[in-house]
């Protein structure tokens, strides 16, 4: 009965992405910006008023950004064919090597195929799907999931003590009255300080990088930079992305290999440095997580909700982990996350 019921669990979980996602991450939003909705109450800004502040502002500082980049971005995108052949004209000296290693591997599967049996082979297609429909599905799909989003957020930002409100009349008896209240305050404050902290930690290396690639050399710089801040939501298979496009860029931007190679090093090296030294200090153990966990949870959600879920993964468990710490049967999970 329990496999039959993760397995529904899990059913239902897919099925309903298109609602859960956006839930999902108004939730995680509302953590992230409920320190700023509290101390715009405490100047006697009203929650509502607040909370709608500050969405507008979220809104257009987005909308300001995603116009300010897509003119660069849209200059990448033109000289990509142009640029690829670049790219293999420069790349021709490692080209010969990997040639004939593909040309004897041939002949060593020549002579270790088997007879033709006059069956033809069977002809495999894989259908990729579109980004779109990775992460929310259709177009009308994605418009409705992010409304639903900004209302939600809303919601939770203007609403925050009356939910909580809620749940504390729900208990029995003062005492688990008392005992819910300290559980959700402490939760929502762990849970706030990572997820600002892991924000303002992607920005410093969205800025470090920007700054040192642009000193280099390397045009539009505070696209390279955004690009490395938003990638580093995504614990290792973020930074491998980003190494990947930021070397694409420096061999179609500079004819000399060897200084191409420079840029996705001095990434590799500022991208190591945080990883392994700072993010762990301005954590502390208590907020760590395992890293096979991480893998783990980036492939069950990624599986799950595709890019979405790959984005939402940390977080998810972050927020799990920090639950788990706070109620005492559930601690030796959370020390198993740690």
């Amino acid at each position: 009965m329990t496999g039959l019921f993760v397995l529904a669990l899990f059913y239902t979980m897919y099925f309903l992405r298109p609602v859960l996602l956006p839930v999902v991450l108004g939730l995680m939003l509302s953590y992230l910006f409920r320190p700023v909705v509290r101390a715009m109450a405490k100047m006697g800004v009203n929650p509502h008023v607040g909370a709608a502040i500050l969405l507008v502002s979220l809104v257009a500082l987005i909308g300001y950004g995603v116009s300010y980049l897509a003119t660069p971005a849209a200059g990448w995108l033109e000289k990509a064919p142009y640029g690829l052949q670049q790219m293999q004209r420069k790349l021709l000296p490692l080209k010969k090597p990997m040639e004939k290693m593909a040309a004897a591997s041939g002949e060593i599967e020549k002579l270790t195929a088997p007879e033709a049996s006059g069956v033809a082979s069977p002809v495999v297609e894989v259908r990729q799907n579109r980004m779109s429909d990775v992460l929310y599905g259709r177009t009308p799909e994605f418009f409705i999931s992010t409304v639903l989003l900004l209302i939600l957020l809303y919601f939770l930002l203007a609403y925050d003590a009356v939910f909580l409100g809620k749940v504390i009349k729900l208990m029995p008896t003062l005492k688990d009255k008392k005992r819910a209240v300290s559980i959700a305050h402490e939760i929502a404050a762990h849970v706030s300080k990572y997820l600002l902290t892991i924000t303002l930690i992607n920005i410093g290396l969205g800025i470090a990088v920007g700054s040192v690639v642009g000193f280099m050399g390397l045009s539009n710089p505070i696209m390279w930079g955004t690009m490395v801040a938003l990638l580093n939501f995504v614990p290792y298979l973020g930074a491998l992305t980003g190494i990947i496009c930021m070397t694409i860029g420096a061999v179609l931007s500079f004819d000399n290999l060897g200084y191409a190679m420079a840029f996705p090093a001095v990434y590799l090296f500022i991208a190591t440095i945080e990883g392994n030294f700072i993010t762990p200090y301005v954590m502390g153990r208590s907020l760590t997580l395992n890293p096979v966990i991480i893998l783990l949870s980036l492939t069950f959600w990624g599986w799950m909700w595709g890019i979405a879920g790959i984005i939402l993964a940390v977080p998810i468990l972050a927020a799990f982990k920090i639950f788990c710490a706070h109620i005492e049967e559930m601690e030796p999970i959370a020390e198993f996350l740690s």
